[in-house]
């Protein structure tokens, strides 16, 4: 949930600065959705794929290996 919410907030804030040096530049700005949509899928994978491996490493531990490591 948290690398959607930043992949989000990242977009975001590319496409606002996309738009305003194309602005600055006298050059049309134009974005492709699925840029987007290929952005957004591959920051949620990648929020996915580092945050299950430690999660299932911790998971099979002794609760209180975890805690103390």
């Amino acid at each position: 949930m948290l690398s959607a919410l930043g992949g989000v907030l990242e977009i975001g804030l590319g496409l606002l600065l996309a738009a305003v040096g194309g602005y600055a530049l006298n050059i049309p700005f134009s974005p492709d959705l699925a840029v987007i949509a290929l952005a957004f899928a591959f920051s949620a994978l990648v929020g996915v794929v580092f945050g299950y491996f430690p999660a299932r490493a911790a998971a099979r531990m002794d609760p209180i290996d975890a805690l103390r490591h």
